[in-house]
């Protein structure tokens, strides 16, 4: 029998709090991750909360179902990976939620914008036994974890000393 999955969908430009609205309303169970970022006008700067992943969103749904979640307002496409609906893992679920939890400054960017570095493993901390990669020159320490299902990456900032090279 078929299971539900993390479904990852495409959402129409800065739709994402909408999407999800509108899939509560129609009775899906969406998972949309945000996260607070620093915004800078020219009279104030203030803390907002944004999605972690521009334009994506995630719904715990079944395969079949696919058809029923594109006819929601604002969804644009479902993502796929080698030809099949792309499904983040539960691995990867819980690995956003404790970035987001960390309370540590995020940043995401498109896996096909990374320089491969050393695949590296979190010490110590709240993200402690995270896998991912170092990119950077010292004066600058990022920590990827890769989500090569929706190809996307997290990107935060971490003390270097807290890193182990993983062969």
């Amino acid at each position: 029998m078929a299971e539900k999955k993390w479904l990852v969908f495409y959402t129409k430009s800065r739709w994402e709090r909408k999407v999800e609205k509108y899939l509560k309303q129609f009775g899906f169970e969406p998972y949309l991750p945000v996260h607070k970022v620093l915004r800078q006008w020219s009279d104030r700067k203030k803390k907002i909360e944004t999605p972690l992943f521009n334009s994506y969103i995630f719904v715990y749904e079944y395969e079949h179902r696919i058809q029923d979640v594109l006819k929601i307002p604002g969804i644009s496409w479902n993502i796929r990976h080698n030809g099949k609906p792309a499904v983040l893992r539960v691995s990867e679920l819980e690995m956003i939620k404790r970035f987001i939890a960390s309370g540590l400054f995020l940043d995401t960017t498109s896996v096909g914008d990374l320089d491969p570095g050393d695949r590296v493993k979190v010490i110590d901390g709240p993200l402690r036994g995270a896998v991912g990669y170092y990119s950077g020159p010292y004066s600058e320490e990022k920590f990827y974890v890769i989500l090569e299902t929706i190809d996307q990456a997290l990107r935060v900032s971490i003390d270097k000393r807290l890193l182990e090279k993983v062969e």
